[in-house]
């Protein structure tokens, strides 16, 4: 019977020890601040509600969950979306988490653990009067979108198609942040919201009790969504690779997915760098 207590002992001690080196090693990184940057204006993964200082969302919630699996405690610190990855690769960040599409442009500045999958999607005036159901159909119309996004991109890609084909160009309107490209279209300034898709199926029920906007089509260019570490910060990337499986497996990401609605886009595994495995 003791050799039994014993051997449980070992193999507690075992797991205990091999959990702390796959989730990053030395006490000194055990209990640093976790510096994550994010772009807090995009419900429901990171925004802020009206008189709380503190971040909500999806994101966010994942990233004290990963400070707390660390054993690190989590600075999150609002930044310009467009400033995200050059802050990680610069040191002035360890981790961006603000539903970063991992694409191949961006794998050249950082590396990306992929947490979430998701495309884009189009917002529109209920009644969607253009009849818009896909990007082709978004010529000569007036769209805003968040500047330096995967979206900004697509549009300018579209555009300049639609003037080979003699249509007029769209006109596009790029604006520091998704809230305020979105207060384009809450305003009559323009005809459609591009954005991740999550945050159009949640604007299009949430805005005036779901009754004033509409998802236009279906979602689009479906990459995954990678939290950023700087490319020579193996360890750290290792580590977060490691507390973000071991919160899949132990069910606390799909509570915080059900808790935000966003089931739909579950990973169940935790890859790095898989954005270029769905560009075409």
């Amino acid at each position: 019977m003791k050799d039994l207590k014993l051997a449980r002992c070992l193999a507690v001690l075992c797991v205990s020890a091999s959990m702390f080196v796959s989730f990053g090693g030395s006490a000194a990184a055990a209990g640093a601040t976790l510096r994550i940057g994010s772009d807090i204006s995009y419900a429901p993964l990171e925004f802020f509600s009206k008189g709380d200082p503190k971040p909500r969302g999806f994101d966010m919630d994942l990233a004290r969950a990963l400070g707390a699996r660390l054993g690190r405690p989590v600075q999150i610190l609002d930044r310009s979306f467009d400033s995200l990855l050059g802050d990680v690769a610069d040191g002035k960040i360890d981790l961006a988490i603000s539903a970063v599409s991992d694409t191949r442009a961006r794998e050249k500045k950082v590396s990306f653990i992929d947490y979430f999958l998701a495309g884009s999607g189009m917002l529109v005036p209920a009644g969607n009067r253009h009849h818009i159901f896909s990007l082709a159909a978004l010529c000569g119309l007036s769209v805003d979108v968040q500047f330096a996004t995967s979206q900004a991109i697509a549009l300018q890609t579209q555009s300049v198609a639609c003037k080979a084909v003699g249509l007029a160009p769209i006109l596009l309107q790029q604006r520091a942040t998704d809230d305020a490209a979105l207060s384009l279209l809450l305003s009559g300034k323009s005809d459609v919201h591009v954005t991740d898709f999550p945050v159009v199926a949640y604007l299009a029920r949430t805005l005036d009790g779901g009754k004033r906007f509409v998802v236009a089509g279906r979602q689009f260019d479906v990459v995954p969504y990678g939290i950023a570490v700087a490319k020579n910060n193996v360890a750290l990337a290792d580590a977060v690779q490691a507390a973000l499986q071991s919160l899949i497996a132990d069910g606390t990401y799909d509570r915080l997915l059900a808790k935000w609605g966003l089931g739909q886009g579950a990973l169940r595994s935790t890859p790095i760098d898989a954005g270029t495995l769905y560009q075409h």
